[in-house]
């Protein structure tokens, strides 16, 4: 690993940042969905551009390459980053993140960042990213709901980080934490409502989805990604 002197930091924090930004933007699951010939992403379910969206074409494979394509572009900011300095890995990632998000291909509408921001955790610190990986598992199985697991996941992230004694990276998983909650702002109401539909459990169609023909793709909420 090179070691990069102060007067160099400016240039490759902007370089890692760069990178990490035009990874994290590329929009796979619009991508995919359109070589497949499934239309526009956006104009089914909840027009996110996520896997659990894709996973509503009744794709599973589509679905599923999608998953580990959007993990897979943050981890990759952060190896490449990394190769050069250890502390340009966090800024790769973390615009890696903000890319999937914020996409300028898509007028920076882009995805709620649960899978990137998995992706970034397991490169950034592996212990942190299965922890919560795991987590996102159980609170799935418990209590079905997709969206609370996304959530809780990605809160519990920075916990870990502080348990695992690597305070650089509490900041990340706080911010992280914060915009995905943002992102699923929608998901949140339904939550204390109690209309969040959950895992397995079929949505109705709405009425300009039968128009068009959409029959809604399997149920999941759009809470992860």
């Amino acid at each position: 690993m090179s070691d990069i002197g102060l007067d160099m930091n400016g240039p490759f924090l902007i370089a890692a940042a760069v990178l990490g930004y035009l990874l994290g933007s590329i929009p796979f699951g619009l991508l995919l969905t359109r070589l497949a010939g499934l239309g526009d992403i956006r104009n089914i379910g909840s027009g996110n551009i996520g896997a659990t969206n894709v996973l509503r074409t009744g794709n599973k494979g589509l679905a599923l390459a999608t998953l580990l394509l959007d993990g897979g572009k943050g981890a990759a900011a952060v190896l490449l980053a990394r190769v050069v300095q250890d502390d340009l890995a966090v800024v790769a990632g973390a615009f890696a993140f903000l890319g999937h998000v914020f996409p300028v291909w898509l007028k920076f509408k882009g995805g709620k960042g649960v899978a990137t921001a998995l992706g970034t955790w397991l490169a950034l610190a592996w212990p942190i990213g299965i922890l919560a990986c795991l987590s996102w598992l159980i609170i799935a199985l418990i209590f079905r709901y997709s969206s609370l697991s996304a959530l809780l996941a990605v809160a519990l992230a920075p916990v870990y980080a502080i348990w695992l004694g690597t305070p650089p990276l509490v900041w990340f998983g706080i911010g992280v934490a914060i915009l995905v909650w943002i992102r699923h702002h929608e998901n949140i109401r339904r939550l204390l409502k109690g209309e969040e539909p959950k895992i397995g459990k079929k949505k109705p169609a709405p009425a300009a989805d039968s128009a068009m023909g959409h029959n809604g793709g399997p149920p999941l909420s759009d809470g992860k990604n």
